[in-house]
Order: structure tokens, then C-alpha cells, then sequence
């Protein structure tokens, strides 16, 4: 099973959600997305929390308000933590996350520790009690979930490639007929390019001159 919290922040809707165990965390750990943002509770024992961001958005552009909620739920949902007045969380973008096979169930480790953020918090029920109201629980196939969204970003770079390419030809084709008329307009204004009727005229208006001078 799987925790799943909703929050509006700014306009914009965002999902939070949580493991059960740390046996499902393992789980989380694995099929997470590349979008998501992992919290948890600095040095103590506590629930993986994840934030799923919007597309385009990153880890500085999370609002600080939405930090907090995050924050919150994960100090309430750690048996020491939540006993404390303050305690330190970390969090860092999904992809930053590092498993080794010497690791314990739900034990995590960082590709670089430069991006991880750490930030103190104070102890606030009332955030995490209105999260709370949102709670749903899911029974979810984790995998199933990642390989769709997989496959959804692989259909929309196919959709992006074929328009790219499609506006390229175009490009080309608007350049070709550009210089076609280039070369139409240097041929209008070549003199070495008049014809027969042009010299037939210019000659009888030579002999009208002639003439008229006689």
C-alpha cells in the first residue's frame, strides 16, 4: 500500500506520497520517478516521502510553502522525529538517490552530496493534519506506473523529433524557393538577357532618329 497526499499550492496541484514500510520504501526506492523530490528525516528513522513535481519544474523552483508541507509530513511520520521540537530534513531530486547491494532495507545513500538540501524545521501539526485530510491509500503496481509514464515520455520525444523535422524541411524548402527568386529577379535585370523584340525596337527607334535628321 501506498500513502498518497494532495496540495494546491500557488495555483498548481501537486501529490505527495509515502510507503508503508521500509520493505515498501524498497519498492519506492526502485520505481520512483525522475521527477520526484525524496525527503526524509536527517539521522533518525523515518518515512521516505516523495513529492512528485510538474513538468518543467525543478528542485529550486519548489515553493517554500510546499517544502514545508513535505517537511511536516515527514517529522510526523518518524517515531523519534516526531517527538522532538525541531529536527533537521534532507531532501534531493530522485534521480540523485544511491542504492548499493551492502545496503539495508530502506537504506539510502547520494550520487553528490552537493545536491542534497538540508533544512531545520519546527514542529507544526497543523500542516501535516490538513495533509492528512487528503490521505489516500492505493494499492499500486509501482513498476507498471513507471514503465507507462516511460512510455508516454518516449511517445511525446517520437512526437517532438517528427516536428523538428517536419519544420526543418520546411525551412529548407522556404530557403530553396528564396534563392530561386533571387536568381529570377538577377536574370530580369541582365542586360545581356533582352530579347530579340527588345533590340528590334531599339533599332527602329535608332532609324526614326536617323531619320528625322536627314
Amino acid at each position: 500500500m501506498v500513502f498518497y497526499f494532495k496540495t494546491v499550492v500557488n495555483g498548481r496541484e501537486y501529490m505527495i506520497y509515502m510507503g508503508r514500510d521500509k520493505m515498501e520504501n524498497e519498492d519506492l526506492l526502485r520505481w520512483g520517478f525522475p521527477e520526484d523530490v525524496w525527503f526524509h528525516v536527517d539521522k533518525l528513522s523515518s518515512a521516505h516521502v516523495y513529492l512528485r513535481l510538474n513538468k518543467g519544474e525543478g528542485v529550486a523552483d519548489i515553493p517554500k510553502e510546499l517544502v514545508d508541507q513535505c517537511c511536516q509530513l515527514v517529522k510526523a511520520n518518524s517515531i523519534q522525529g516526531c517527538k522532538l521540537a525541531n529536527v533537521d530534513i534532507v531532501y534531493t531530486p530522485y534521480p540523485n538517490l544511491k542504492k548499493t547491494g551492502d545496503m539495508v532495507a530502506g537504506q539510502v545513500g547520494f550520487h553528490k552530496n552537493k545536491k542534497v538540501v538540508k533544512v531545520n524545521i519546527e514542529k507544526n501539526n497543523e500542516i501535516w493534519k490538513k495533509l492528512e485530510k487528503t490521505r489516500e491509500e492505493r494499492e499500486v503496481d509501482l513498476q507498471e506506473e513507471r514503465n507507462r509514464r516511460d512510455r508516454e515520455e518516449q511517445e511525446e520525444l517520437k512526437k517532438q523529433k517528427k516536428l523538428q523535422r517536419e519544420m526543418e524541411k520546411l525551412q529548407i524548402e522556404k530557403e530553396k524557393k528564396e534563392r530561386e527568386m533571387k536568381s529570377y529577379k538577377l536574370l530580369d535585370t541582365d542586360p545581356d538577357n533582352c530579347t530579340s523584340n527588345q533590340f528590334e525596337n531599339e533599332s527602329d527607334a535608332e532609324r526614326e532618329l536617323v531619320d528625322d535628321f536627314m
